[in-house]
């Protein structure tokens, strides 16, 4: 069995739709339900059972194995940027993966891990996935500092040769509807243009960049979840993975390529940011993919242009996107 948590959310069901596509149905989906909408994710795939998360930490804590396990595939954090509740993420972030780590170690089991690019704070110590760096990266947010300890407490641990750990970019795509506030800028820049015919962006702070030259490593939903594949089928590669695109792009392109896939001439205006998160804002993010790539992975990644044109046309255009056959 593989076992996905976080399964019914973003990129938790994209992972479960690539199973799926893989031939894979015994899979058993972990989250956290609640009153959200996410659940019309999991309407078009085929899974095995689902547990709510604290049930499911109950089992893992316990450290056998009754799923006959096959891989944890672990995307089931809080992944809000701007969550304030730093006892939450501690508990949710860090101990919770600590607990599914050690599980998946103990019965020798394939680890996937989220982390995510928010681990390198401002980008002044550059965006490798080097090991040896680990220690010198200062994130700018407590989401992003809950996700780089479980990374420092792996390799203190001395485990990071025996699971894999994926610094997710700025990923976009099919699924992330549910995500309110944290969905992504073509998501919303979607909504925006449909209804108004124009797109806001923030104004720039720093010289160096022009409003909306501010940079960021935009990756698709669908090369995210062929990398995530990738590792389950090659479990000698261990370590901490930046995914992304290689390329860092300016949200100006991000809109533009926008307007472009919905047919519609440019319009895009510039507003203020709000101070709360200027001091904790990154300008520019950029994947270094030479580690993944130097162990072995060659597939092509999806240009900004073609990503933000298959998501446009193939859902966002749809009158309800969770009820497109094709889910991802």
């Amino acid at each position: 069995m593989y076992i996905v948590t976080g399964g019914a959310g973003f990129i938790g069901s994209a992972m479960i739709w690539k199973l799926n596509r893989m031939g894979i149905d015994d899979i058993l989906v972990v989250d956290d339900l609640a009153s959200t909408d996410k659940w019309k994710n999991l309407v078009n795939l085929k899974f095995s059972d689902y547990l709510h998360k604290d049930q499911f930490l109950k089992f893992m804590a316990e450290g056998d194995d009754p799923f006959g396990t096959q891989a944890v595939i672990h995307m089931g954090a809080c992944s809000s940027t701007t969550e304030l509740d730093a006892d939450y993420l501690m508990e949710n972030n860090l101990r919770y993966t600590q607990v599914l780590c050690r599980f998946a170690l103990k019965n020798s089991v394939r680890f996937l891990n989220a982390s995510s690019a928010a681990t390198y704070g401002n980008g002044e110590q550059g965006f490798s996935d080097d090991h040896a760096g680990l220690e010198r990266l200062k994130p700018l947010n407590m989401y992003g500092y809950s996700k780089h300890l479980f990374d420092l407490w792996a390799a203190r641990a001395g485990v990071l040769n025996s699971i894999a750990c994926l610094k997710f970019f700025n990923v976009f795509g099919p699924n992330e509807y549910h995500k309110a506030d944290m969905m992504s800028v073509i998501c919303k820049a979607h909504k925006q243009i449909g209804q108004t015919g124009g797109m806001r962006l923030f104004k720039s702070y720093r010289p160096q960049y022009p409003d909306g030259g501010q940079m960021r490593d935009f990756v698709y939903i669908k090369d995210c979840v062929d990398i995530l594949w990738w590792l389950l089928e090659n479990p000698q590669v261990n370590g901490v993975f930046n995914v992304g695109t290689g390329i860092a792009r300016t949200w100006n392109d991000l809109a533009l390529s926008v307007f472009s896939a919905m047919g519609k001439t440019p319009d895009i205006s510039y507003i203020e940011m709000p101070e709360a998160i200027r001091d904790k804002y990154q300008y520019r993010t950029q994947a270094d993919m030479s580690k993944l790539c130097a162990a072995g992975y060659t597939a092509p990644l999806t240009s900004l242009e073609d990503a933000a044109r298959d998501y446009v046309t193939g859902y966002l255009d749809k009158d309800d996107p969770y009820l497109d056959s094709r889910n991802v």
